[in-house]
């Protein structure tokens, strides 16, 4: 960190003036994310991938028919969207996760 010196002088209108002089500076430079970081969007991308995947659904057996059962099932009308939002708040927990500061 920056080590700074704090001089304070009195004005003639009883309020004080600081000037700060900066003797030593550093640059510390942080990574965007970490490896947790992008362990939680992998977790997250899967997450949305099944729901994708859930949604997507089967196949009609027969051309002639239409099978409501099939195409308005409970796993895509309802487990799917819900676990595509469920990926998307994992993404967004990830992306504002802050890394942890290593002290030296």
């Amino acid at each position: 960190m920056a080590e700074k010196k704090v001089v304070i002088t009195p004005n003639t209108t009883n309020t004080t003036t600081v000037k700060e002089t900066v003797t030593k500076a550093t640059i510390v430079k942080l990574p965007l994310f970490e490896k947790e970081n992008y362990m939680w969007m992998a977790i997250g991308a899967a997450i949305i991938m099944l729901g994708m995947f859930l949604m997507s659904g089967g196949k009609n057996t027969s051309a002639d028919q239409f099978d409501y059962k099939l195409v308005y099932s409970t796993t895509r009308i309802t487990i799917a969207p819900i676990l595509i939002l469920l990926g998307l708040i994992v993404e967004i927990y990830a992306i504002f996760k802050r890394p942890k500061v290593h002290q030296q």
